[in-house]
């Protein structure tokens, strides 16, 4: 690895701290970024998106781990200090100042890469939808996320817990998503009031005959009303109390019970009456 000065020198010669505005919370434990890095396999000469780098202590490590890192950065403030780190890997790291979420990340890439990142927590759900919500299979390779506990906890929830809603669906439906580790409030500066874990996601085949945009519609009902049942949540989706018939699922069941499966048979089936 090339010789760096410690995170924390940096952090101070730049007179840099953790902006709440932007959700920041910055990770200083060399052997804990390692891990995260880790996580989606060899990384050696492979591309890497990440987001909100801030002074660079997850860029560290990717970078460490042989990779091709693209930093999109939104505070401007940490840019010096990515530039020095770009200067110790030369040719390594491309730096975008901007928002996440109006940069047209796929287009920084001509292969597929990871996506690694610790998100800042104010567009972390908002980000990891819109990698989710694209034609499949999917521009990046695999998703390695930092999200508050919570919301981890909702994308891999499984049917019957209260954490299971719309985001798990979304996040299982066509591809794996797991919790790849746990990370304590403790190991962030400043520290957060809540835990959080990082979630891995690898992209899988799509079911055939089921779009998007009618599994979207589906579970919008169904969980937009989850205490009720089903045959009140899905009244206003046509078809769907026939297509609940048809796949022999009881209409008074309701939506946290249903399966990832029995909601994209359901989808299907209104795909299919459609046309």
């Amino acid at each position: 690895m090339t010789a760096l000065p410690p995170l924390r020198e940096v952090i101070a010669r730049h007179g840099l701290s953790a902006s709440k505005a932007l959700g920041q919370n910055f990770l200083f434990d060399a052997q804990l970024l390692a891990r995260i890095a880790a996580i989606p396999g060899d990384l050696a000469d492979a591309e890497v998106l990440e987001v909100g780098p801030g002074p660079g202590g997850l860029t560290r490590a990717l970078l460490a781990a042989g990779a091709r890192v693209t930093a999109i950065e939104r505070d401007r403030r940490c840019l010096p200090a990515l530039a020095e780190l770009g200067e110790a890997y030369p040719g390594r790291l491309k730096v975008i100042e901007g928002d996440a979420l109006e940069i047209d990340a796929r287009a920084l890439f001509e292969g597929a890469p990871h996506i690694v990142a610790n998100l800042p927590y104010n567009v972390g759900t908002a980000l990891f939808v819109g990698w989710l919500s694209v034609a499949w299979l999917p521009w990046w390779k695999s998703l390695t996320l930092m999200f508050q506990r919570e919301v981890a906890d909702r994308i891999v929830a499984s049917p019957g817990s209260d954490a299971y809603g719309r985001l798990a669906v979304l996040a299982q439906w066509r591809s794996s998503a797991r919790i790849a580790m746990p990370v304590h409030r403790s190991a962030f500066t400043p520290p957060p009031k809540v835990m959080s874990a990082v979630v891995h996601v690898v992209p899988a085949e799509a079911p055939a005959g089921v779009a998007l945009a009618t599994l979207e519609r589906l579970t919008a009902a169904a969980f937009g009303q989850r205490r009720k049942m089903l045959r009140q949540s899905l009244r206003g989706v046509p078809g769907a109390l026939e297509a609940l018939t048809a796949e022999g699922i009881d209409a008074t069941r309701r939506a946290e019970t249903v399966s990832v499966a029995e909601f994209v048979a359901v989808a299907r089936r209104l795909g299919a009456d459609r046309r």
